[in-house]
């Protein structure tokens, strides 16, 4: 019988609209709704002086109130780091998280990226997944490509399931032919429905900077969240898929 998987993958912009109205409840209300096994997500704040005050009778960080009570395992990896807080990415899973790492893939002092790599203990075996932000230089975008595929090839056994989810910021579209002919993944749009996902910005989404690249499963549906509510949350929409392993 084949087991189906359903991710989302979504840049929260800190939990602020692009009015600058902070709205991480309501974005909550609809990353629960898709139902998603696993959510992968950016520019999520770990620790703010200021914005963890906005969460009403909350003490922890953005990650832990999103997974709260739907999600019992999450991983967070802090890249940015300033006098008030940090941010950075995060994975939240239904499955138990066996172990995760946060590699610094940092290019300059004023883009500071990692890559998020957490071990799922899933039912259909191990499965890797690998929770990214990008530079917004195409220069700093390839050299990133690199250590990823360098992360994927030394430390994920070849026939191992491999999900890789995030912002790109690849509105060139020049990750993909990397991450195909040297690692196997295949981008769950483009595998869908022919094309990428208009994801950016999310009130007229033009540009294609988010991704969601698998190995090991077909896709059995794929969404871009462009409509409302979603459109008046993040300045990026969400990326959903349903994913079956093969």
């Amino acid at each position: 019988m084949k087991s189906d998987l359903k991710i989302l993958s979504y840049n929260i912009h800190k939990g602020f609209a692009l009015s600058r109205r902070f709205v991480l409840d309501s974005m909550r209300t609809m990353i629960r709704k898709t139902e998603a096994e696993i959510v992968f997500l950016q520019e999520v704040q770990g620790d703010h002086n200021g914005h963890a005050k906005r969460i009403e009778n909350w003490p922890g960080a953005q990650f832990e109130y999103l997974a709260d009570e739907v999600w019992p395992h999450f991983a967070y990896g802090k890249n940015a780091v300033y006098d008030a807080g940090h941010h950075g990415n995060s994975i939240l899973s239904k499955y138990p998280i066996l172990s995760f790492e946060n590699i610094d893939i940092s290019n300059n002092r004023f883009e500071r990226r990692g890559i998020l790599h957490a071990t799922v203990e899933w039912a259909e075996g191990p499965l890797h997944l690998l929770c990214v932000h990008l530079d917004l230089t195409a220069h700093g975008r390839r050299q990133q490509v690199s250590r990823i595929a360098d992360r994927i090839r030394s430390h994920i056994k070849e026939g191992e399931r491999v999900i890789l989810a995030g912002d790109f910021n690849d509105w060139r579209k020049q990750v993909t032919p990397v991450f195909r002919e040297q690692l196997g993944l295949k981008e769950v749009f483009l595998e869908k429905h022919g094309h990428y996902a208009k994801s950016f910005p999310a009130l007229f989404p033009i540009l294609t900077l988010d991704r969601v690249y698998t190995r090991g499963f077909e896709t059995k549906e794929a969404y871009c969240h462009s409509d409302p509510p979603w459109s008046s949350l993040s300045d990026h929409c969400a990326i959903e898929t349903t994913l079956r392993k093969i």
